[in-house]
């Protein structure tokens, strides 16, 4: 970047493993924090350093960079007395310690701000677990696809008459890691004015629940239910679906009236719009199958591309992809969201791009350090003598 970073001076240190914590804390080192992942280097660190199918050498893979571009890694066993030591003195360097682990774990492990803040009374603690630290299932493990079958997703997704059917990606992982994210800046912001810090909590299974958004408000008010609708349809607006083409499938979005009217210009079917059952979005909602079964036999006519060449920019319309076709698409490649992070093992290592911006270029990207890499330079700037190092490296403290 051609300007500081807006997180540079921030240091972060994580307790992670998998997805939703370190997608979260990625974010935070692509803005520019000093993220540094503490692992116990016994146990391999990140459990995602061994998960294939791709890997990159020793304790290292394509799972693993994919949520660790832009951090450090410091070997540290945190269940012994002399690493719970070292641990509080880096604390006292830190803005804010970060851990993905079970609910009972951080009071386990003094990753709690009470016995943290005599270290440093500035520290935020963020804790994010599956279901929470206050609560009955505080020592359940937890996934993001567990979540998404407890708060109603699965019956959200797929084709009516269908078995429940998951999302395709890990969102509550990734929702949670950046609803984390959030908080600590937020908490970080305020114990810089305050000079106190707290602990925060965020788990998979409320963001789950709270993303269930719109839906969720219409039943809990007045118990009405969501089901799942023919062609992924949106539950209210219509056309707001799935429609196949010549060729295969397209999804248009009329979410207004306005766009209704594009598409009746752009398609050429002026009589469409005069039938009484499409006349306003409610009818059309009532007649959707009807709309469903005369949109079909218009779009049948011609290809996808053909399509979207007449509908995009006139209305919200897109192609549906391929992952293949998704990645390879030229769109993606022109604005940017696939970068280069050559890898020691790999010279020609790519990664998606930050979706974020600032003053118009791209967040840079380099690799996670494998592990361990930076211990000795972490603990040199933490006061440590490199005689002191290489006598907790004999104990295997780091």
């Amino acid at each position: 970047m051609s300007t500081p970073l807006p997180l540079a001076g921030i240091r972060v240190l994580t307790f992670e493993n998998f997805g939703a914590g370190p997608f979260g804390s990625m974010y935070l080192a692509d803005l520019g924090a000093e993220v540094v992942k503490i692992e116990n280097r016994g146990q391999g660190g990140d459990a995602t350093r061994n998960m294939g199918p791709y890997f990159l050498g020793e304790n290292d893979s394509h799972f693993f960079q994919t949520f660790n571009l832009n951090k450090k890694s410091v070997t540290l066993d945190l269940k012994t007395a002399p690493g719970q030591a070292v641990f509080h003195r880096l604390v006292g360097t830190a803005d804010a310690v970060l851990n993905n682990l079970r609910g009972d774990q951080p009071d386990k492990l003094g990753l709690t701000y009470e016995a943290l803040r005599g270290a440093n009374p500035r520290i935020v603690c963020a804790h994010l677990s599956a279901y929470g630290r206050d609560n009955e299932r505080q020592a359940w493990p937890g996934y993001d696809y567990l979540m998404q079958a407890e708060a109603g997703y699965l019956h959200l997704t797929g084709e009516p008459g269908t078995p429940p059917a998951r999302m395709g990606l890990s969102i509550v992982d990734f929702m949670t890691g950046i609803t984390t994210a959030l908080a600590l800046v937020a908490a970080v912001l305020d114990a810089q004015k305050s000079g106190r810090g707290r602990d925060i909590d965020v788990s998979l299974f409320d963001v789950a629940l709270h993303q269930l958004s719109y839906p969720g408000t219409w039943f809990i008010n007045e118990r009405h239910r969501t089901e799942r609708l023919p062609r992924s349809s949106h539950p209210s607006a219509t056309p707001v679906q799935l429609f196949r083409t010549r060729d295969g499938w397209m999804f248009l979005m009329c979410m207004t009236d306005k766009f209704w009217q594009a598409l009746l210009g752009a398609i050429g079917a002026p009589a469409l719009g005069e039938d009484p059952r499409f006349a306003t979005m409610a009818a059309r909602r009532e007649h959707r199958p009807e709309l469903t079964e005369a949109l079909d036999a218009i779009f049948e006519r011609d290809t996808t591309a053909a399509w979207l060449a007449k509908l995009q920019g006139v209305l919200p319309a897109a192609p549906v992809h391929d992952m293949e076709q998704a990645l390879d698409n030229p769109f993606v490649a022109r604005v940017g969201m696939i970068q280069q992070v050559p890898h020691p093992q790999k010279a020609g290592f790519r990664a998606l791009a930050n979706p974020i911006k600032l003053d118009g270029e791209r967040l840079r990207g380099r690799v996670g350090s494998a592990l361990g890499a930076d211990t000795r330079e972490i603990l040199r700037a933490a006061g440590y003598a490199d005689a002191e190092i290489d006598d907790l490296a004999a104990q295997r403290v780091i």
